[in-house]
């Protein structure tokens, strides 16, 4: 996909702060980051997100895991805790449609979801 911002990330085309650089997936700092430690993870290909049967293929979401609890070590995070996180849909607030996997940490991180009226 030629517009896609994270597959440009993965190309070398756009500058990140790359952590991790697979043949597969690749790690790199959010540029908005909610927490001191706030990674994405995603696969080197192009992939539109979770619902997309290509994330089933060749262990694609097995190596993501594999990978954030690599850059979790990596982070110091691995001890004290860290959420991982992946977004589907408006209503998930999912901004950017390569499929990616938040990890996020470096503070106690609350509740997931609040209630609300």
């Amino acid at each position: 996909m030629t517009d896609c911002i994270f597959c440009k990330i993965v190309n070398g085309e756009i500058p990140a702060e790359v952590v991790y650089n697979g043949t597969n997936v690749t790690a790199f700092r959010d540029i908005n980051p909610v927490a001191p430690v706030h990674i994405l993870i995603v696969p080197s290909r192009h992939i539109d997100d979770i619902r997309d049967p290509r994330a089933f293929e060749d262990d694609v979401l097995k190596e993501m895991i594999q990978v954030a609890n690599q850059v979790a070590d990596m982070e110091g995070v691995a001890e004290s805790g860290y959420r991982l996180l992946v977004n589907y849909g408006p209503d998930a607030n999912l901004v950017v449609p390569h499929l990616h996997l938040h990890l996020i940490g470096g503070r106690p991180l609350g509740p997931m979801v609040t209630r609300q009226a």
